[in-house]
């Protein structure tokens, strides 16, 4: 049985009504392109500039290890910026004593002492790789399709979303402020050798009297490898000044 023209006027009405409200929720893919990619050039650009402001400054670098539940003692470092942009740490306090004993009791932490000096090495080199985010990666990975955009108006915060930002697999997650015009926090879920010896990254920002933005605290959680690290940072001050 054929529809009357009645019954197709009305199919053909349904049919655009749905178009129309289908369109009217939707968001064009260009339109929330624009905005993520004002957003990624809007925080490379206050982080660079942030970066410049930090050279400015020495500060103490306190860092507690702990290895397989067993907690080492912080250690210290006076830290500034070279003139290659590379952060320059000199230990702060006494060496510890050398290991007494026998031979045999000597080898044993010599070993341990090795085995923390290698963990150490990977973590500086993994933390190097997020901390501080570097404003020409966040670029190529918004060019390569793999960042987003999670906004948040009721807390004024907005979070950029990267994917495989330094490694294959990782993910890394910038909070920012734009009123404040300041990054808030950074998670990373990353690893360390490969991707089964995962590693979670937390990053706590603070800022100086003057406004300049440095990070407070990190805390790095190697659960295969039963290592956590937290970074502490403070005594910020201003090279040269009295």
């Amino acid at each position: 049985m054929r529809p009357t023209p009645t019954q197709r006027s009305l199919s053909s009405a349904l049919l655009a009504l749905s178009v129309f409200f289908a369109g009217a929720a939707f968001i064009p893919p260009a339109n929330a392109q624009n905005e993520l990619q004002e957003k990624v050039t809007f925080a490379k650009q206050m982080i660079a500039a942030n970066q410049q402001k930090l050279h400015q400054y020495q500060w103490i670098e306190t860092v507690q290890l702990t290895l397989k539940g067993d907690a080492k003692p912080p250690r210290q470092s006076l830290c500034k910026y070279a003139y290659d942009g590379t952060v320059s740490k000199t230990p702060i306090g006494a060496p510890p004593p050398p290991p007494s004993g026998g031979r045999l009791k000597k080898r044993i932490i010599e070993k341990k002492t090795e085995e923390m000096q290698d963990y150490m090495g990977q973590v500086k080199s993994l933390l190097g790789m997020y901390v501080p985010p570097d404003p020409q990666k966040m670029g190529q990975d918004f060019a390569a399709g793999n960042a987003s955009l999670n906004p948040s108006p009721e807390a004024q915060q907005t979070a950029i979303v990267f994917r495989n930002y330094a490694q294959p697999g990782d993910l890394m997650t910038l909070i920012f402020n734009s009123a404040a015009a300041k990054v808030t926090s950074l998670t990373v879920n990353t690893y360390m050798d490969n991707p089964q010896d995962t590693v979670t990254l937390t990053v706590q920002m603070s800022s100086l009297p003057d406004g300049t933005n440095y990070t407070q605290q990190t805390f790095l959680d190697a659960t295969a490898k039963k290592l956590q690290v937290t970074t502490t940072n403070s005594d910020y001050q201003m090279i040269g000044a009295q």
